[in-house]
């Protein structure tokens, strides 16, 4: 018999999970190498027999990511750059063979976004209708009664949405002590009642709040870093980089799980694409879930000004490929991690969407808005899934709230 790693049975499923771990190295590699347009194409078939990391010192960079045993938090730039400019048809095909190894391919996770406070932000984010300090039509509002709260999550779930997460136009959470017990009484009960994870977007909070929303079960925490550490100070001042990087901390140490992304088409370059990419995949722990957005410029913001300015062959216009190798890479240096297309879906072709699942992406916004833009609706969702072939992704919860327990089995043929 030989030992192929291991696989995950979700008990309340009652079926196997998808080849959640096994490695591509370790074995006799048979090899067969053809030149198509000048450029070597190998093809390897190998199964690892041995749970040790194979060595890897000579390596190419798409091979560190397919033949270690686990996801790696020592990726340098060079590595991420030279997995980004593979060749297209190259990177899909290795990204959807890596998703494939650590996820189960016939699942979405299907997450529906609430702006529960909108509007009165004080930072300066270029991108965004929430900040008073553009004209952007968006007014400032009080946070939302937690019935309607309530109300949005149950239809959420009754359209099939297993996460459902709440967002604040809030800086931090300083003096918020109110808006924070009634943010956690409010998971607490979409928890017990409904059975869907949570997620909450509030803006900084320090290691005792995140203690407090874990504490209430909370599932994620989100806070984006937006973009490279190189690019952002184009994009915002009224927030550092390190900033970002402590609220993320603090999320982590407090146990909950990270839900950390960018934007892309904030003006920035391919090298920012790396380095974006490069500050998540060398966080100690990975992200359980990366946001990929698509600016949408809204009219009034900076950006939105800057963008309008641009030639339509200005290199700063962010192009469809960029995105494609955006998310290839990030399923090849970060496999485990849930890859969620968010704002800006809506303005991609079906056919675009498609490409993007087939580089690794396995999750989405659904619903009536994001925070400020427009959403794909459930039940074009929905069909669009069906013709493809997939289906929702359950909660991690059943239908009491309680965590599903995944048991580890050998996995032997």
């Amino acid at each position: 018999m030989i030992r192929l790693g291991q696989r995950y049975i979700n008990k309340s499923l009652k079926a196997p999970l998808q080849g959640q771990k096994y490695s591509t190295a370790g074995a006799v590699r048979p090899r067969h190498e053809t030149k198509i347009f000048g450029i070597e194409n190998s093809v390897h078939f190998n199964i690892n027999t041995s749970d040790e990391e194979p060595s890897l010192v000579n390596a190419k960079a798409i091979d560190i990511a397919l033949n270690t045993n686990k996801p790696l938090n020592t990726w340098t730039k060079e590595h991420i750059k030279e997995i980004y400019n593979t060749p297209m048809m190259e990177l899909v095909h290795q990204a959807q063979v890596q998703h494939r190894r650590y996820h189960n391919s016939g699942e979405v996770q299907l997450c529906t976004l609430l702006s529960i406070k909108t509007g009165g932000c004080t930072e300066d984010c270029k991108y965004c209708a929430q900040s008073n300090r553009y004209q952007t039509g968006t007014k400032a509002e009080k946070m939302i009664p937690v019935k309607d709260i309530l109300e949005a999550a149950r239809k959420a779930k009754a359209m099939g949405s297993t996460r459902f997460c709440m967002g604040a136009a809030w800086r931090d959470m300083h003096g918020r002590k109110s808006g924070l017990k009634r943010i956690a009484e409010t998971v607490s009960t979409i928890n017990k009642d409904l059975g869907l994870e949570t997620c909450v977007t509030l803006g900084m909070i320090n290691e005792d709040q995140a203690k407090y929303l874990a504490d209430a079960g909370l599932t994620a925490y989100n806070h984006n870093i937006d973009t490279s550490r190189e690019h952002y100070p184009n994009v915002i001042s009224t927030r550092s980089y390190d900033d970002r990087l402590q609220t993320i901390k603090n999320v982590n140490d407090a146990g909950l799980k990270v839900c950390t992304g960018g934007i892309l088409g904030l003006g920035e370059s391919e090298d920012d694409h790396i380095g974006f990419l490069h500050t998540l995949a060398t966080m100690e722990k990975h992200p359980e879930s990366l946001p990929i957005n698509r600016l949408v410029p809204i009219k009034g913001t900076p950006m939105e000004a800057e963008m309008s300015k641009l030639p339509s062959t200005s290199n700063k216009k962010l192009k469809f490929e960029s995105i494609l190798k955006t998310i290839a890479t990030a399923r090849l240096i970060m496999p485990e991690s849930i890859i969620r297309l968010a704002a800006g879906r809506y303005t991609m072709r079906e056919n675009e969407q498609f490409l993007c699942f087939m580089s690794g992406c396995n999750a989405i916004f659904t619903g009536e808005k994001m925070l400020t833009t427009m959403c794909n609706g459930w039940d074009d969702d929905i069909e669009m899934l069906r013709k493809w072939g997939l289906r929702p992704m359950p909660s991690f919860r059943d239908e009491k709230g309680t965590p599903v327990v995944m048991e580890k089995q050998e996995a032997v043929v």
